[in-house]
């Protein structure tokens, strides 16, 4: 009866070692991909690359990177996956070859703001998620970071210069096309007219031309509209809400890109194609 009580013990103990064992990412194998040593607490591994590179100066003050300017990625076990959430601190011109890369490697972006005024250089936040193995969350951490590191510095996204005068539409130069959405606040149905609505506006020439404008998005949707834009080619200058308590939820992604009138105009039908009809 002893020996028996002794085995149920043991069996036990190991039991609750691999439950425990299973309720924390593998670190081990999280350094090994991003290159990085997570610091572990409880039962979650977080890396953490501070931008002391960047030499921020925020309204006159030299800042550090403790004081909100360090890109950290945190995993959790999620069951038998693991979950990823982070944000990465980026400059301008690091912020679309990043996005493209998060995209393009299984993770989510789902915010991208700033977090200052006044600051030089000037620094953006992405917001990332994503859930699946370990070894593909933090894969697709590496590759984000490998993106920020390649990006090319520069004071704009380069490409056509666009003419000072535009001729894009014979009446007055300029195009603007508006879709609306419907969502419902505070019990009653709200649309276009209140601000509920993707547009995109084009100024320049047929070969030179600037498309600048708003998605207004389903949670849902906004993946595959970040994902179709990104692929034109066309820059993401901001993700967020622009309201509270609707249902359901809106998102809202900004964005610019230059070039061909008709090349743009494709890049945005594609990801107006991707929202549910």
């Amino acid at each position: 009866m002893k020996t028996m009580r002794v085995v149920l013990l043991l069996v036990l103990a190991v039991v609750m070692a691999r439950s425990a064992a299973a309720e924390e990412p593998d670190a081990e194998l999280i350094a090994k991909i991003t290159g990085l040593k997570p610091d572990v607490k409880n039962g979650i591994a977080k890396v953490s690359v501070p931008r002391g590179d960047l030499e921020a100066v925020i309204d006159g003050a030299k800042m550090q990177p403790f004081q909100g300017l360090t890109t950290w990625a945190a995993f959790q076990a999620a069951g038998d996956k693991t979950i990823v959430m982070g944000d990465m601190t980026l400059t301008e011109p690091q912020v679309n070859p990043t996005m493209s890369a998060a995209l393009d490697n299984g993770l989510q972006v789902t915010a991208l703001h700033n977090h200052f005024f006044f600051d030089r250089p000037h620094v953006f936040f992405m917001h990332i998620g994503g859930v699946g193995t370990t070894a593909q969350l933090a894969t697709g951490v590496r590759k984000a970071l490998d993106a920020a590191n390649a990006a090319q510095r520069g004071t704009g996204f380069g490409g056509v210069s666009i003419p000072a005068k535009s001729a894009i539409d014979p009446k007055d130069g300029i195009a603007k096309f508006s879709f609306g959405q419907k969502t419902s606040m505070h019990g009653t149905e709200v649309g276009e007219g209140m601000g509920v609505n993707t547009w995109a506006a084009f100024a320049g020439s047929q070969r030179a031309a600037v498309v600048d404008g708003d998605f207004a998005m389903l949670e849902d949707e906004l993946q595959d509209v970040l994902k179709a834009l990104r692929h034109a080619n066309i820059n993401i200058v901001a993700i967020h809400n622009h309201m509270t308590h609707e249902q359901p939820r809106i998102m809202f992604l900004h964005f610019w890109a230059k070039g061909p009138a008709e090349e743009l105009a494709r890049g945005v039908k594609s990801a107006l194609d991707t929202q549910k009809k």
